[in-house]
C-alpha cells in the first residue's frame, strides 16, 4: 500500500453502504493519483489501483472523498457520502480503451474483500460510475470483468438465467427497482435510456447500441429480483 495522502474530502453526511468503481482515463497511475491530491483538482478517490497491481491509499475510509459527481442511484444523489470510491488505472476513451491486466484485477480483488469485510455494502450496491452517472460517464467500461468479480464474490452477476419477456414499462420498472434514474416508462424517454445504457455498460455490454428487445429481458430480470428483498419478489 502507497500512502499519498490527499487533502480532498469532508465529513460524510450517511452511513456506507456502496462501493463504486472507476477508471482513471489517465496513461499513468501515479499521473492520476497525483492528480487526485491536488486541491486545485477538487476531486479525489479512497484508492488507486495501478496497471501491476500496485494499491495508492489517497482518503481514509471514514471520509467523504470526491469521485462520484453529479450522480443518482436509488434516490440518493449525495453518492460521495455513501461509497467507498476505487480508480483502476486504465487510459479509457481517452487514451485508448484495452482490458484490465490480471495483475490488477487481482489486487481490485483484494482491496474489494477488505472493504466489504469492513463495511456492510450489498452485493447489488457494488457499482461502477457508469451505473450512478449514464449520460455523463462510461467508466469502468464494457471491458471490466464484473463477473469474474462476482464470482470472487464482490458484488452481483446471475450466471444462470431463465427467459424473460418484459415489454418497455416493465423493463423500466426493473431498471427502477435496480437502483437507476428512470423517467416515463418507453425507452423513447431520454432518461430512461440512459438508465438502460448503463445496465447494458455493467451487465451486457454486447447489447450496447441494439435496440431494446422484450424477449430478451432475461438478464435485466434476474437482476432486478436479485435485488429485492427475498420476502417482496419483482414480478
Amino acid at each position: 500500500m502507497i500512502e499519498q495522502p490527499s487533502p480532498n474530502h469532508g465529513e460524510r453526511r450517511g452511513p456506507v453502504d456502496m462501493l463504486l468503481l472507476h477508471y482513471t482515463d489517465m496513461v499513468r497511475a501515479q499521473d492520476a493519483a497525483d492528480l487526485l491530491c491536488d486541491p486545485a483538482a477538487q476531486v479525489s478517490a479512497h484508492y488507486v489501483v495501478g496497471e501491476d497491481g500496485r494499491v495508492w491509499r489517497l482518503v481514509d475510509e471514514d471520509r467523504r472523498a470526491w469521485h462520484a459527481g453529479v450522480s443518482w442511484w436509488a434516490g440518493e444523489t449525495d453518492i460521495n457520502s455513501r461509497s467507498i470510491g476505487i480508480e483502476i488505472a486504465n487510459r479509457g476513451h481517452s487514451h485508448g480503451y484495452g482490458p484490465f491486466p490480471e495483475v490488477q484485477m487481482l489486487a481490485v480483488m483484494a482491496l474489494c474483500r477488505e472493504i466489504l469485510a469492513r463495511h456492510r455494502i450489498p452485493a447489488h450496491r457494488v457499482l461502477g460510475h457508469s451505473d450512478v452517472a449514464p449520460g455523463r460517464k462510461v467508466d469502468p467500461g464494457h471491458l471490466f470483468d464484473w463477473r469474474g468479480l462476482a464470482r470472487a464474490g464482490i458484488g452481483l452477476f446471475p450466471d444462470r438465467l431463465a427467459p424473460a419477456v418484459l415489454g418497455e414499462a416493465e423493463a423500466v420498472a426493473a431498471l427502477a427497482r435496480i437502483g437507476y434514474r428512470t423517467g416515463a416508462p418507453s425507452f423513447a424517454d431520454p432518461v430512461s435510456r440512459m438508465a438502460l445504457n448503463g445496465f447494458r455498460r455493467h451487465w451486457e455490454p454486447l447489447s450496447l447500441g441494439q435496440p431494446y428487445d422484450p424477449r430478451g429481458a432475461a438478464m435485466l430480470q434476474q437482476v432486478a429480483q436479485m435485488c429485492v428483498p427475498p420476502e417482496k419478489p419483482f414480478a
